[in-house]
């Protein structure tokens, strides 16, 4: 995997300019957050395959006229195979397994589950970027997954089986979208972050196809409602909020960025509580802040000790 930038690359933390990054992540965050609600509110009309589908060419669509007017993107080969890469994974899987899984549990818990993926990314950069497993990063680890089973466990009602695959398919995103975000930070550095959301959201489409068949049935049969509601996530949560999120990570560290979608559960409870009527189970909710508090303690930079200056003799201390 190639290595990510560090803290300088790309930030910008003046002025106007350095407000654009935040404006981006807020964007992102509140479609995010918006987009599990609507995924669990089309759970009863679209199968996972035809939602992600239609998802997906809504936003492609939407993106292709912006795209082109910044002319064509011409990536290398090894970005040609980061952009394939994320596609698949962070459009095509993370959309197919996060429908299924949201069809099983409700939107609050499906967004405190993929908040695991900073602890993800740090063990992926202890895998791949030479950087140490620690002892801290290890606990962190424990945690979260420690959270993520007591949330398995407040979600195991009467279909328990049912229930825990739910939350299964909720962790499979966050494994996806932990190692898109590590392929994606060097190539908005180079790329223009309209053409990277573009090109991954059409290898997206291309994964998802075989449930064209699908789509088109379910999309006769749905209200009009839920049509919009889907042409809705096609292009806000992802043809927007996907740019934004790619503009703000060419701006920011991956790791700072990260820390900001923690904010993505609490707005989607509210949401779901305003436009579904329904919140996490009571236990979830320990569960939940035990797995922020596990990505917390990865995430927490060592404290280091001051050195203390030598003593010159005749000198006070």
């Amino acid at each position: 995997m190639p290595d990510i930038p560090t803290e300088t690359d790309g930030t910008d933390r003046t002025g106007t300019a350095g407000l654009l990054p935040l404006a981006a992540v807020g964007v992102t965050l509140v479609l995010w957050a918006s987009a599990f609600v609507g995924i669990r509110h089309l759970a009863h009309d679209f199968s996972a395959g035809a939602l992600s589908l239609g998802r997906l060419a809504a936003g492609a669509v939407a993106l292709a006229p912006v795209a082109l007017a910044q002319g064509l993107p011409r990536p290398s080969r090894g970005q040609w195979l980061s952009i394939v890469t994320i596609g698949v994974l962070w459009f095509g899987i993370y959309n197919l397994s996060l429908n299924a899984g949201e069809q099983r549990v409700d939107a609050g818990t499906a967004s405190m589950l993929i908040q695991v993926s900073p602890v993800l990314i740090a063990v992926l950069a202890a895998l791949f970027l030479g950087e140490r497993f620690t002892a801290q990063l290890a606990a962190g680890l424990a945690l979260a997954f420690s959270g993520v089973v007591v949330i398995g466990l407040s979600t195991s009602g009467g279909e328990s089986t049912g229930d825990l695959l739910g939350v299964v398919l909720c962790l499979v995103p966050a494994a996806a979208y932990s190692i898109s975000v590590i392929l994606q930070k060097p190539l908005v550095a180079d790329l223009s972050a309209v053409h990277v959301t573009w090109l991954a959201c059409t290898v997206g489409v291309v994964t998802c196809l075989p449930w064209a068949g699908r789509l088109v049935a379910e999309a006769r049969d749905a209200p009009v409602s839920s049509s919009l509601w889907l042409v809705y996530l096609g292009v806000f949560p992802t043809a927007i909020a996907f740019t934004t999120y790619a503009y703000a990570l060419r701006h920011m560290t991956a790791s700072a960025l990260g820390v900001t979608t923690y904010l993505v559960p609490p707005l989607t409870i509210v949401m779901g509580l305003l436009l579904l009527d329904e919140v996490p189970p009571l236990v979830a909710y320990a569960g939940g802040v035990l797995a922020l508090l596990g990505v917390g303690v990865a995430r927490r930079s060592p404290t280091r000790r001051p050195v203390a200056a030598p003593v010159v003799p005749g000198q006070e201390p």
